[in-house]
């Protein structure tokens, strides 16, 4: 799967590395471009998964502002939830970045 600003792929990575969790796609760190997300200090708590850190996406000139979060340190129960521990993994605004299988 890959997360895409224009042309300028931002993360990608095997659709099983992926979690997808109440309708948006969560991609391992690891997956995302170097450069790609600039720390926001937006802030967000999620009353099941835990506090948020938004992130600005960095695709070239455009910059798309809180485009883009992750939960640094999920709650347990949200794992449990989940059935996967995704702390860490990286979301994005499907209103700003396009995701494609």
């Amino acid at each position: 799967m890959k997360a895409m600003v224009g042309r300028t792929v931002v993360a990608e990575a095997e659709s099983e590395a992926v979690v997808s969790i109440e309708g948006n796609v969560y991609f391992p760190p690891d997956a995302v471009a170097v450069g790609a997300l600039r720390h926001s200090p937006t802030p967000y708590t999620c009353p099941w998964k835990g506090r948020a850190q938004y992130h600005d996406v960095v695709a070239g000139e455009t910059i798309l502002r809180d485009g883009a979060w992750s939960y640094p340190n999920i709650k347990e129960s949200a794992a449990t939830r989940v059935g996967y521990d995704f702390s860490g993994y990286v979301a994005f605004d499907a209103r700003q970045v396009r995701i494609e299988n």
